[in-house]
């Protein structure tokens, strides 16, 4: 099971942290991504990490602003969102693909096989 929380509402420039708690799972064995949904638009990949924490990628259009990041003690995966933009606002979701013990970063949707409910980014001009 996936939950996201930390979405909200904010100004252009501004930052919000996006949590994914896990459970159910052995969380070290999943690489963890988040994806975007805009009103009207195809749901698009935004980051990547893989289960270990050593490979990470990223959408061009938030390289250098967003973080993804994961902490196993916690089972939970992040997205610090700094300098955001009006475009980024979009529902977003976290996804979970079991890999083993394989450094995998999936960057597709069909490759995850578990999703959470969203949680709603609204960033104001």
């Amino acid at each position: 099971q996936l939950v996201e929380s930390g979405g909200g509402l904010v100004q252009a420039g501004g930052s919000l942290r996006l949590s994914c708690a896990t459970s159910g799972g052995v969380f070290s064995n999943y690489a963890m991504g988040w994806f975007r949904q805009a009103a009207g638009k195809e749901r698009e990949f935004v980051a990547a990490i893989s289960r270990g924490g050593r490979d990470r990628r990223y959408a061009d259009s938030v390289k250098g602003r967003f973080t993804i990041s994961r902490d196993t003690a916690k089972s939970t995966a992040y997205l610090q969102m700094n300098i955001l933009e009006p475009r980024d606002t979009a529902d977003y979701y976290c996804a979970a693909r079991h890999v083993g013990e394989i450094e995998y970063t999936p960057t597709v949707r069909s490759a995850y096989g578990d999703w959470g409910q969203g949680t709603q980014v609204t960033v104001s001009a």
